[in-house]
């Protein structure tokens, strides 16, 4: 087995081999390019998106600089996903997202890991597990997710959350490590923020 195709398998591998380095500069000089790009180059950006992206679905709109391992070359995108500035995708392998989640500023989503044992560290070896998150998640800023996470749909992750456990569909998880703080309930269907109610009749 090659190293490149270590890579996606959860195995450890080298990400110093030559041609895993070879692709991975390709794909950063087509992020850098990315993030070059003027405000008002909305198609440009776009179709950029669609050319780096392993999947990326209608909608979506990245705000840069946006940070990626190998360009968003390992990331599904579904619909609608939004990304506030300094989204890191660290695509070593696969991320999925689903449609009209929302990153807040400065999130990190995290595939790779490096091994315990300082030998196999000094050697530089590294292992990667892909990252799911559902679909209507809101993370807030700063939240980092580790590898070989789950998020269920419509999971809010308050900001600087880290979250190190698979979290379910449908609630409120916050801290450090991240955990369940409560469900999104009925509540949440009269009041958008503290004591402010929802006037449904101006949306």
């Amino acid at each position: 087995m090659s190293m490149k195709e270590r890579m996606d398998k959860g195995e450890l591998y080298l990400p110093t081999d030559e041609d895993i380095l070879k692709e991975q500069m390709k794909k950063l000089e087509r992020l850098y390019e990315f993030n070059m790009t003027r405000p008002s180059e909305m198609e440009k950006r776009q179709q950029m998106l669609k050319e780096m992206f392993a999947e990326i679905g209608e909608g979506c709109y990245i705000e840069p600089p946006f940070h990626a391992n190998f360009g968003g070359a390992h990331v599904h995108f579904g619909k609608k996903v939004y990304a506030n500035f300094n989204l890191t995708m660290v695509d070593d392998t696969h991320i999925y997202v689903g449609d009209c989640t929302m990153f807040g500023p400065n999130v990190t989503v995290a595939t790779a890991g490096h091994p315990i044992l300082p030998e196999l560290r000094e050697k530089a070896y590294q292992y990667n597990m892909p990252v799911h998150i559902g679909k209507n998640c809101w993370l807030g800023a700063g939240v980092i997710v580790l590898p070989g996470i789950t998020i269920g749909d419509n999971t809010v992750v308050g900001a600087g959350s880290v979250v190190t456990k698979d979290l379910p569909s449908n609630v409120v998880a916050v801290g450090n490590p991240c955990h369940v703080l409560r469900e999104i309930s009925e509540h949440d269907r009269e009041y958008y923020f503290k004591n402010r109610k929802i006037d449904y009749s101006a949306l």
